[in-house]
């Protein structure tokens, strides 16, 4: 794993310079906002990928939570086959809402339980914490990207920098919520902070679905979605779009990758010096 990090690295760096290029020159320049939509291929898959880390924020925290206990993890693990496949099957029996085409949900009922068993059998109890607390880092860069490019592309478009319509608001408050998960993951020091901010992790992902169709069933500055049934782009558009999306997960993943090995080096720091100082204890009482 050590010496396929530095070889993802380098195919990451080599795709995302292809991305920006592709994003700046290749990409054509829409009729209406001109240059200034290229922020388009930054501000969607930032959005996309924060979503995705959030998302394994939720599945690791509720491991952490269930797999204390076998008969709850039992139960845990059965409720995320049924829930994939009641997504699956719903997608093509139920009516969608309009521009929610029926793969597009068959599909996320299959990730939903796959990566829900990519994480269990690749993580063990403890360590499940620890994807948590990467993925809600990571995940918070992304999203204070799309809060920080969002503006630079409404002014030029909408007049202004900001409106306090229903998905600029949510995402604001999705934003807040993990900041306040990390501050508590930061700043207590309590046995039971993993626990609480596992809590407020899962709390926080039921607002990444209401951010996601927010513009579906409200009002918004933002037009509907180009993807999904909701609207149109240009398919030489939508091309480098997806090419900007696979750097960022890449580079999102390499991050997190890092940032876990990291973490568990200094948890096992932590555990020794504890273990160091309680061996001294009792010599410094003779």
């Amino acid at each position: 794993m050590n010496r396929a990090f530095p070889i993802l690295g380098i195919l990451t760096a080599i795709l995302l310079s292809y991305a920006l290029y592709v994003a700046l020159v290749v990409a054509p320049t829409e009729q209406t906002m001109g240059d200034v939509q290229r922020i388009f291929y930054y501000h969607v898959p930032s959005a996309w990928t924060a979503f995705i880390l959030f998302f394994v924020n939720f599945i690791a925290s509720v491991q952490y939570l269930c797999r204390s206990n076998p008969r709850t993890d039992r139960i845990a693990s059965v409720l995320a086959i049924a829930v994939g496949v009641i997504v699956f099957v719903a997608a093509f029996f139920v009516p969608q809402p309009a521009g929610v085409r029926p793969s597009a949900m068959a599909t996320t009922g299959l990730v939903i339980t796959g990566l829900y068993f990519l994480i269990h059998s690749s993580f063990s109890h403890t360590d499940t914490d620890v994807v948590a607390l990467v993925s809600a880092e990571v995940g918070v860069v992304f999203c204070t990207i799309v809060l920080v490019t969002g503006p630079i592309w409404a002014r030029p478009v909408w007049g202004i920098w900001w409106t306090w319509d229903m998905r600029l608001t949510s995402t604001l408050v999705l934003w807040l919520i993990y900041v306040s998960y990390l501050v508590l993951r930061r700043f207590s020091a309590s046995g039971e902070t993993p626990i609480l901010a596992a809590t407020l992790a899962i709390f926080g992902a039921l607002c990444v679905p209401f951010v996601y169709f927010s513009i579906w069933f409200f009002r918004t500055q933002h037009p509907q979605p180009v993807i999904g049934g909701g609207g149109s782009i240009d398919p030489r558009m939508l091309h480098v779009l997806l090419i900007n999306w696979l750097a960022f997960s890449c580079f999102a993943f390499l991050v997190c990758w890092s940032r876990y090995r990291l973490e568990k080096v200094q948890r096992e720091v932590e555990q020794a010096h504890a273990l160091e100082s309680l061996t001294q204890a009792p010599r410094s009482l003779r």
